[in-house]
C-alpha cells in the first residue's frame, strides 16, 4: 500500500527568527539548518512535515519582555493584557538588522537548502527544487523611519511583506489586544504617517498584512490600498471570540478584492474560551478553514501557522506534523486539488497578484 501523497505547504506566518534571535551565538543559523529539538520550527522539521516555504517575520520585542507573542500571553475571558511600552526607533532596527541578517546567514550557509525568495517565481522553483522558500517579513514596523528610507533598504534585501503594527501601538497605528471575549473594534485606526506607509507599500508592492490590525485600521487599509487585502494569520470572530480574529465583514472585504486569510494554529485563536491548550483538537483548524472557506471562497484561504510564536494543537505539535493536517482534509473529503489551493496554490496567486511578475519597482 502507498503512502499518502506529501502536499507542499507554503505557510503566511512563523516567528523563527526571533526564537534563534532570542536564543543568541554565532551558531544561530547552523542550529536551524541541522536542529536542535527545540522550537517548533527549523529545517530537518520543515523537510519532514512538508513545510516548503513562508512568510518568515521579523518581531521586536518588547524591551521589557512584559508581554510575548501572539499565542503566548493573551488575556482570557474579558481580561485585558497588558498595554506593550513603545519602542524607540534606534533599538528597534538594529533588532531587525540582527534578524534580516540572521535570514541571510542562514541562506548563505545553508549550502543551497534555503533561498530566499522576492518573487513567486523564486518561491515556485524553490517548490520544485525541494528548497525551502522564506520571504521576508516585518510585523510591526516600529523600526520604519518616518521618511521611509529604511523600507527602501528593507525592500532591496529582501522585504516582501509588512504588517503595520503588532499588537502595540506605534507611530503608524493600534494594534488589537489581546482579549476574549472582545470585538476587534478596540480603538482608533491607521495614523496619518500609517495611512503613507501604506501608499508606500502599495508603490513598492509589499503585502500589507492586515492580522494585529485593528477594525478600524483594518478599514483604513481597505479604503486606501490599491492591493488584495490579506491578513497572513488570522482566525474567524464568529468560531472564537478573540479581538485577534476577524469578522464575516471584514471576511467579506477580503473575498472582494481578491484576498486571504491564512488560518492560525495558535490555539488561543481558535477556541472559543481563548485559552492556550496544546490539548485542543487540531479539527479546530478545519472548522476555521471551513468558515473561511464559506465567507472567502476556495481561492482566498490558506495556512498562517504561527510556528514558534504560539501553543499549537498537539496533533500538529511543530512543522514535522503538517501532514497530519492533511490527512484530517482527506478525511474531511477535500480532494486534491482543493487542499493543493490551500497549502500553496492560493499563496502563490494571492502574491502573485501583489507583487507582480519579477520586477524592479
Amino acid at each position: 500500500m502507498t503512502s499518502p501523497r506529501r502536499v507542499p505547504i507554503f505557510d503566511g506566518h512563523n516567528d523563527v527568527l526571533l526564537r534563534l534571535y532570542r536564543r543568541g551565538g554565532t551558531d544561530a543559523a547552523r542550529a536551524f539548518l541541522e536542529g536542535e529539538a527545540k522550537g517548533q520550527l527549523d529545517l530537518p522539521m520543515a523537510r519532514q512535515g512538508g513545510f516548503a516555504g513562508g512568510l518568515f517575520a521579523i518581531f521586536v520585542p518588547s524591551s521589557d519582555g512584559a508581554i510575548g507573542l501572539s499565542g503566548e500571553t493573551p488575556a482570557r475571558n474579558g481580561g485585558g493584557a497588558p498595554s506593550a511600552p513603545a519602542l524607540e526607533l534606534t533599538p528597534a532596527q538594529k533588532a531587525v538588522f540582527s534578524m534580516v541578517s540572521l535570514l541571510l546567514r542562514i541562506e548563505r550557509e545553508s549550502q543551497g537548502r534555503v533561498r530566499v525568495c522576492r518573487n513567486v517565481d523564486d518561491i515556485q522553483q524553490g517548490l520544485e527544487d525541494g528548497v525551502l522558500a522564506p520571504v521576508l517579513h516585518i510585523e510591526g514596523a516600529e523600526a520604519i523611519d518616518p521618511n521611509f528610507e529604511l523600507l527602501d533598504v528593507l525592500y532591496e534585501a529582501g522585504l516582501r511583506s509588512l504588517g503595520p503594527v503588532w499588537s502595540r501601538s506605534n507611530a503608524f497605528g493600534h494594534g488589537v489586544p489581546f482579549r476574549c471575549p472582545s470585538s476587534p473594534d478596540t480603538g482608533p485606526g491607521l495614523t496619518d504617517l500609517g495611512k503613507e506607509l501604506i501608499g508606500a507599500c502599495n508603490r513598492l508592492k509589499i503585502l500589507i498584512d492586515l492580522s494585529h490590525l485593528n477594525e478600524r485600521g483594518f478599514w483604513d487599509v481597505a479604503a486606501i490600498s490599491n492591493a488584495p487585502l490579506v491578513a497572513t494569520h488570522s482566525n474567524a470572530h464568529a468560531l472564537s471570540p478573540h479581538s485577534r480574529n476577524l469578522t464575516d465583514k471584514q471576511l467579506a472585504a477580503i473575498r472582494e478584492t481578491g484576498g486571504m486569510v491564512g488560518v492560525n494554529f495558535a490555539t488561543s485563536f481558535l477556541r472559543p474560551d481563548g485559552r492556550q491548550d496544546a490539548d485542543t483538537p487540531t479539527e479546530l483548524v478545519i472548522e476555521h478553514l471551513e468558515h473561511m472557506l464559506e465567507h472567502v471562497g476556495e481561492d482566498g484561504v490558506g495556512f498562517g501557522s504561527d510556528f514558534d510564536g504560539a501553543r499549537i494543537p498537539a496533533g500538529i505539535g511543530t512543522a514535522a506534523g503538517l501532514q497530519n493536517l492533511v490527512e484530517v482534509m482527506r478525511t474531511r473529503g477535500y480532494g486534491e486539488p482543493l487542499i493543493e489551493k490551500l497549502c500553496f496554490r492560493n499563496w502563490l496567486r494571492v502574491l502573485g497578484r501583489t507583487w507582480g511578475s519579477a520586477h524592479t519597482p
